[in-house]
């Protein structure tokens, strides 16, 4: 049986790996087939990828089909957007769910303001909270 790969957090096909994986799980769950839902996560200290976007991911979801980029805009927004440090997500990708200091971990982060998060993540609650820990063991 063949190990997955691994990524180097941060790369391109790290946040590659992260857009199949919630995509591959919003399909799982079968979402709603009207929803039209945009998210959009980045490093606010991330570095380029490509001219005009950085380290980051955008996940559209139109009429129930979920598809990724990667790479965003500095400004770029979604119905519910993420900016975190990228000291924050190596911390947080290093830890399982169920560890004690992941709940304690993404407070202080919270209240640091290295995360922040606007709008509404329960459209894709389910699939991050079921992907996290397969990037968690996926994560260099």
């Amino acid at each position: 049986m063949s190990r997955p790969a691994k990524y180097v957090q941060g790369s391109p096909g790290w946040f590659d790996m992260i857009g199949a994986l919630l995509c591959e799980a919003i399909a799982q769950e079968g979402p709603d087939p009207h929803l039209e839902w945009s998210f959009v996560e980045r490093y606010s200290d991330g570095f380029e990828l490509a001219p005009g976007l950085i380290q980051g991911i955008r996940l559209d979801i139109r009429s129930g089909e979920a598809r990724y980029r990667v790479g965003v805009g500095r400004e770029e927004a979604g119905d519910a957007t993420v900016d975190v440090t990228s000291a924050t997500a190596r911390e947080l990708n290093r830890l399982p769910q169920a560890e004690p200091g992941f709940d304690r971990m993404m407070a202080a982060a919270l209240a640091a303001g290295s995360l922040r998060i606007e709008g509404d993540l329960t459209p894709i609650a389910a699939a991050l909270s079921k992907t996290h820990d397969e990037i968690v063991a996926r994560t260099v």
